[in-house]
């Protein structure tokens, strides 16, 4: 299982961080789209490591068009010299409309064809191939040499999609090289729902799962103290509850037999109580989105629960002493 980590939005203190992440052993940096641009930190890690991957995880797909998203993702891939992997989420209609001020239509239909878009142009810049992708969202027909990249030799980068909902992880299956799997996820979900609609996506592409990379990071509860698993408790049942309160989400609460806990959590996120929200989210239900334990246990909880089927994970390691964490890594990595 590959290990990566999060790096902050924080331009000046990126490459301190990559050069400890490096050195702690991780496989990888990690940057999510919230309050600041997901790719401007990447480009600092890759100048400043030699062998750590970079991921988007996610940058908003919507709020790009496929050509946005193919340059962006050929200059990095290319400065890193192939370390570069596109990861990609839909994000919900109110965001993209209201915030990015960007077009919506079936989420999943959508991002299936921004994938075939991208790799369309990529196809042109690559391989020479006439550039002439028509779609329903999207429309790409023009390429002059005077706007297609000099620098190719590291090809396309790889792109992998988010998703929670059947026909979103179908697509992935089909049409990316890799899968994020949301952390809002519960091991009965995942085999019931996520783990089949990513073969059948697989079927459509005449791909096999060696084709495919699985990324999961569930929820982690430890600490060396008492205040601190006291803290990362609360935090996660915090994040459980925020993540709950999505009305698409509810097919995860129901896999464990809580989905009317769905429409309570709704109601108070409407009333601004997000605080109290996380004291609705039992032990037992904190327990069916992660592992919770001592940091020596972690590892050997995340093996034995998702290793079948996580081919990498960025999971918060929440204790504050560097040899634990390195330890935790190390078991991680060695399966």
């Amino acid at each position: 299982m590959k290990v990566d980590a999060g790096i902050g939005t924080d331009l000046h203190k990126v490459p301190g961080q990559v050069a400890a992440i490096e050195k702690a052993g991780y496989d990888g940096v990690r940057t999510a789209e919230m309050n600041h641009d997901p790719f401007f930190p990447l480009l600092l890690a890759a100048e400043h490591s030699d062998k750590l991957e970079i991921i988007t995880s996610i940058a908003v797909a919507f709020a790009r068009s496929p050509m946005i998203l193919a340059n962006i993702g050929h200059d990095l891939n290319a400065y890193s010299k192939g370390r570069f992997t596109l990861g990609l989420g839909s994000q919900i209609k109110p965001h993209i409309t209201k915030r990015f001020s960007m077009q919506w239509g079936a989420p999943a239909a959508q991002m299936r064809e921004l994938v075939l878009a991208m790799r369309a142009i990529w196809a042109n810049w690559y391989e020479g191939k006439p550039l002439e992708f028509v779609g329903e969202y999207y429309r790409h027909t023009l390429m002059t040499p005077a706007f297609t990249p000099e620098n190719r030799d590291y090809g396309a980068p790889k792109v992998i999609l988010a998703a929670v909902g059947p026909h979103m992880t179908e697509v992935a299956g089909e049409v990316a090289d890799g899968m994020i799997i949301h952390p809002f996820s519960t091991l009965p979900y995942i085999e019931s729902v996520t783990l089949p609609a990513i073969e059948r996506g697989l079927k459509k592409s005449g791909r096999s799962r060696k084709d495919f990379e699985i990324s999961y990071s569930c929820f982690v509860v430890t600490g060396r103290t008492e205040e601190e698993f006291e803290a990362a408790k609360k935090a996660s049942k915090e994040r459980i509850a925020f993540y709950g309160s999505t009305p698409a989400y509810k097919g995860v609460l129901e896999a464990i037999g809580v989905g009317e806990l769905q429409s309570e959590l709704n109601a108070m996120s409407k009333q601004g109580r997000w605080k109290e929200m996380g004291t609705l989210i039992t032990d037992d239900v904190l327990d069916a989105f992660g592992v919770v334990g001592e940091p020596k246990e972690i590892a050997q909880q995340m093996l034995s629960r998702y290793g079948t089927f996580t081919d990498r994970t960025s999971a918060s390691f929440p204790v504050a002493d560097d040899a634990q964490r390195s330890a935790i890594i190390a078991q991680l990595r060695a399966g």
